[in-house]
């Protein structure tokens, strides 16, 4: 099957398009011509044989000495599968006119190909492949280590991008301080936890309030990490993350940040975080998540006591701890059918009358939380309770 063939079978070619195609030397001649001949390959019911001889057509076509035929070629078979895989290659190396359509939106790059482009191809290729529809996690994390600041904040604004945790935090140890980036991530569908924590500290107060009402920070939780009371936000925002939640991330996100620290650890787990307490532990002692969840739960007072010293936490706190475990273990046999508000009450309600010697700043906390219901009532009976409690640390 000769180029002949393909051009007048497949579509009505007239001999004028075939000739501009072969023989004008004049550029914008021969890329109407490319135009027409792609449209009416990609149309076309082809056999096997005929698309690669279509396929050889296209070749021919990527070596026009003529940027506007290239172009034309790049444009009108941006999303097919007809065109080559070496010429797609090819073309992402051309002139930016000519590499920019097929960067970002050809299907027949792999991952292994863009992220190639990324670290070689320089800002506006980057930028190409960042308006791509979908991006792999495996790309994003290549753009948020390679990429230049519009590149990053373009593959931010696509919420089919989908980002790794580390790679969000990647492009946050870059770009934090960028305001077009606070904006873009504010408004993604679904940030990580420890993104949304480092985001509250630094946004502007019109972003904070986006960020307040997209991402599950409350008000409360805003303010306070405003005012330096980062541990109290912190666990706060734990709660309304709920089954986005992710305990490991956020214990190693502060721990690498210096702020993993025994009220934060306590203030979780007296209301209920008992996986966020578990991995705590973990990140502080050195100890795999495993191993040390059967010191916390299967190895008795003595398991705990020896993970919690390998941990480093303090002496005088650990009489403390041994109470909230017990007491979250206690709820869950005796009242494991509450959800997990109602168990959270239970949980604050006892420690507060069981644990007299716990930290007074934390037992206030712990306090003012109980006395904060979603709704805006309050439960009398836990602030009794609460108040008893903090009357005999002070004593």
């Amino acid at each position: 099957m000769t180029a002949g063939n393909i051009l007048t079978q497949r579509a009505s070619l007239s001999d004028l398009d075939i000739q501009r195609l072969v023989r004008s030397e004049n550029a914008d001649d021969r890329a109407v011509a490319t135009h027409k001949v792609c449209r009416a390959m990609e149309r076309g019911g082809l056999s096997e044989g005929e698309r690669r001889a279509a396929q050889e057509i296209i070749r021919m076509l990527a070596k026009d000495a003529a940027e506007l035929v290239r172009r034309a070629l790049a444009v009108t078979l941006r999303t097919s599968d007809l065109l080559p895989h070496d010429v797609a290659m090819k073309l992402a190396q051309d002139a930016i006119t000519v590499s920019a359509p097929v960067l970002t939106h050809s299907p027949l790059f792999t991952d292994e190909d863009l992220i190639d482009i990324i670290r070689s191809g320089g800002p506006v290729r980057q930028v190409a492949i960042a308006k791509r529809e979908h991006l792999s996690e495996v790309v994003t994390l290549s753009l948020a280590d390679n990429g230049a600041e519009e590149a990053v904040v373009i593959a931010c604004a696509n919420d089919n991008a989908r980002f790794s945790e580390d790679g969000m935090n990647r492009v946050m140890d870059r770009f934090g301080a960028s305001e077009v980036l606070h904006s873009v991530l504010v408004n993604r569908k679904i940030l990580p936890v420890s993104v949304s924590e480092r985001l509250v500290n630094i946004v502007s107060a019109a972003l904070r309030e986006q960020l307040i009402s997209q991402h599950a920070i409350s008000p409360e939780t805003a303010v306070e990490i405003v005012n330096a009371t980062q541990e109290r936000a912190t666990v706060d925002m734990a709660d309304q993350a709920g089954a986005s939640f992710d305990p490991q991330g956020l214990a190693h996100h502060l721990m690498i940040s210096g702020r993993l620290t025994p009220s934060l650890i306590l203030r979780a787990l007296a209301r209920g975080h008992i996986g966020f307490f578990e991995h705590a532990l973990a990140e502080l002692s050195g100890v795999p998540h495993e191993r040390t969840w059967l010191m916390v739960h299967d190895a008795g007072a003595l398991g705990l006591r020896a993970i919690y010293d390998r941990a480093g936490l303090p002496a005088r706190m650990f009489q403390t701890f041994r109470i909230a475990v017990e007491i979250y273990h206690a709820l869950q046999a005796e009242a494991g059918h509450l959800d997990p508000l109602q168990m959270q009450e239970r949980l604050i309600e006892r420690f507060l009358t069981q644990a007299p010697f716990a930290p007074r700043e934390d037992l206030i906390y712990l306090y003012e939380r109980l006395d904060r219901d979603s709704k805006g009532r309050r439960w009398s009976r836990a602030a009794e309770t609460a108040g008893d409690a903090l009357n005999r640390s002070a004593a």
